[in-house]
């Protein structure tokens, strides 16, 4: 352990070639772009570069595209997971993030196409392989966009 991790200190953050090797997901269901910075066992900063170039734009809505909520909460729920691989150790593992529950998903502004989401996830509990996490996805300017609890367990690949 790194002293600024024994310290509770913030750890620079990765692009999404690390972020690449932490996730299973793929293109186009990776929602995090890069980590601006994290501290492990407790909280990540994460961003997702909305472009009108994602596949669900086609469908919801044409002529006034918004992000999915549910696709928002995926997102926090990712970023989430990097921070839990990442502070176990579990880089190529091949242990899986699993959502078990989403509690209080709130949906505060539209996300549109252009717009950087800062997922912001912290870890409220931590026992053994299960997480209970708190996320806020935030715009640039600080307003809220949506937030929800949710519990994760980490696990094995099914064979």
């Amino acid at each position: 352990m790194s002293e600024a991790e024994a310290a509770g200190e913030a750890l620079p953050g990765f692009d999404v070639r690390r972020v690449l090797a932490l996730l299973p997901h793929r293109y186009p269901m990776l929602l995090v772009d890069r980590v601006v910075d994290y501290v492990p066992n407790r909280t990540i900063h994460a961003i997702k570069a909305v472009s009108m170039n994602e596949p669900f734009f086609q469908g919801h809505f044409p002529g006034r595209p918004i992000m999915p909520g549910v696709l928002i909460v995926e997102a926090l729920a990712q970023a989430a997971g990097v921070l839990a691989i990442e502070s176990m150790g579990l880089a190529d593992s091949g242990k899986l993030v699993y959502f078990m529950a989403i509690d209080g998903a709130k949906f505060r502004k539209p996300v549109e196409p252009g717009c950087l989401l800062h997922l912001h996830a912290d870890i409220v509990q931590a026992k053994r392989t299960i997480c209970r996490f708190e996320g806020r996805a935030l715009f640039d300017d600080g307003s809220l966009a949506a937030e929800c609890s949710f519990t994760a367990m980490i696990a094995d690949a099914p064979a």
